[in-house]
């Protein structure tokens, strides 16, 4: 008869529910021999989910710098109109980073990866709010591109520009809320430099990542500056 082992607990992480690793009396793997109660290492040239976290971390605080740079401009829209434009065509590279980073753990989680599985899902508030923050943002993203090349405010696109702002903001106000107090830990452990830190796997890639998509958002933004010309921008800072 085949000795029972207990499966993962389910627990309660900073997330939400989370699978934890087995805890019995039973002797240690010898020597040479993987536990297979023990969590897996992460992966050695990403960083496995906390790699994940962190870069979503990053591009999250770059975010909120811009958005709210953005949101500045929209007291003078006349004014700052060719800001507005720049700033709103800057946003899409980093804006793309932290979907692609929140998609890819979203798929790792519900494919059953077993770290992802151990990292649990956000809270159930958090979980619903996803997919409308990042719906909105794109929202608004799109919506603002289409108004730059339509170059004009009669058709659909003011409307449904405004209406996603709207929504976006709410949704917005509620996530940064929920995550801001965390940024700087783990932005903070990213950059650790002193003697006996722990650098985590895949840092300089993680990076590098985000380094380039806010030059991908840079060029995007200087290309298409003279869009701002018929809406009453200068076409240059």
């Amino acid at each position: 008869m085949t000795a029972y082992r207990p499966g993962p607990r389910r627990t309660l992480g900073p997330y939400g529910p989370r699978d934890d690793a087995p805890h019995d009396d039973a002797p240690r793997a010898t020597a040479g021999r993987p536990d297979p109660r023990r969590p897996a290492l992460a992966p050695a040239r990403t960083g496995g989910a906390a790699g994940n976290e962190r870069l979503t971390a990053a591009t999250g605080a770059v975010l909120l710098v811009l958005f709210a740079a953005e949101g500045f401009t929209i007291l003078s829209i006349h004014q700052l109109i060719t800001v507005h434009f720049f700033l709103g065509m800057l946003l899409i590279g980093p804006v793309l980073l932290k979907a692609a980073a929140v998609c890819y753990r979203f798929v790792r989680y519900y494919t059953g990866a077993a770290e992802y599985r151990r990292k649990g899902p956000p809270a159930p508030l958090l979980r619903v709010l996803g997919p409308v923050v990042l719906g909105t943002s794109l929202g608004v993203l799109g919506t603002g591109v289409m108004l730059a090349v339509d170059e004009s405010a009669e058709g659909p696109w003011l409307f449904l520009h405004k209406a996603c702002f709207v929504l976006w903001f709410g949704a917005m106000t509620v996530h940064v809320l929920a995550y801001v107090w965390r940024v700087p830990g783990l932005i903070g452990a990213d950059l650790a430099v002193h003697p006996g830190a722990r650098i985590l796997a895949g840092r300089p890639a993680r990076w590098l990542l985000l380094a380039a998509s806010i030059l991908a958002g840079l060029v995007i933004a200087l290309t298409t500056l003279h869009l701002a010309v018929p809406w009453g921008g200068s076409g240059h800072l």
